[in-house]
């Protein structure tokens, strides 16, 4: 995707664009599947409730916020898909998190959701011809093509995966 493929181009896209590489949107979808099912339970589970710093959110509370997030995408993309006309508003995702009972839920129980949950996902995206992946999406602030949108799921997992390796995992190994 080019930056001239979009109207206002949101200031996050070329971030997304650089965490997903050179890939396909099937191929962005089916490696971060693969990366679900990759995931070290026992590694998580060691590091529990601790955070790297105060204030932050728990691993379960990471994995609930993918969920829920990816879960607000897709509702957004079939808005877009089907034509609806609705522009979709902003959510605050501290106050989703503060709201969660994602520390009451296990890992496994968090990391099962959201394989099936990307598994839809993915099923979704797979059922949008040509036509309509390319369809413009005006939010609130900004617009993209519904691909995009995608994309975007790919790079909010690559994203929280990579603090949860740099600054979660780092916790239990230093001890």
């Amino acid at each position: 995707m080019e930056k001239s493929e979009t109207k206002k181009d949101p200031k996050f896209l070329q971030y997304v664009l650089e965490l997903n590489g050179d890939v396909e949107l099937s191929n962005a979808l089916e490696l971060s599947l693969k990366n679900i099912n990759n995931i070290d339970i026992s590694q998580l589970n060691k590091i529990g409730f601790k955070t790297y710093e105060k204030d932050k959110w728990t691993v379960h509370k990471i994995l609930q916020h993918l969920i829920d997030w990816e879960r607000i995408w897709c509702f957004r993309a079939i808005i877009f898909a089907r034509g609806e006309g609705t522009i979709p508003e902003a959510h605050d995702q501290e106050i989703m998190a503060k709201n969660s009972n994602a520390n009451e839920r296990s890992i496994e129980e968090l990391v099962n959701e959201l394989r099936i949950v990307r598994q839809s996902t993915i099923m979704m995206f797979e059922s949008f011809n040509k036509e309509i992946l390319d369809i413009n999406c005006d939010f609130f602030e900004y617009e993209m093509p519904l691909y995009a949108i995608g994309l975007t799921i790919t790079a909010h997992q690559i994203h929280h995966f990579n603090i949860i390796k740099e600054r979660y995992v780092t916790l239990i190994k230093s001890k």
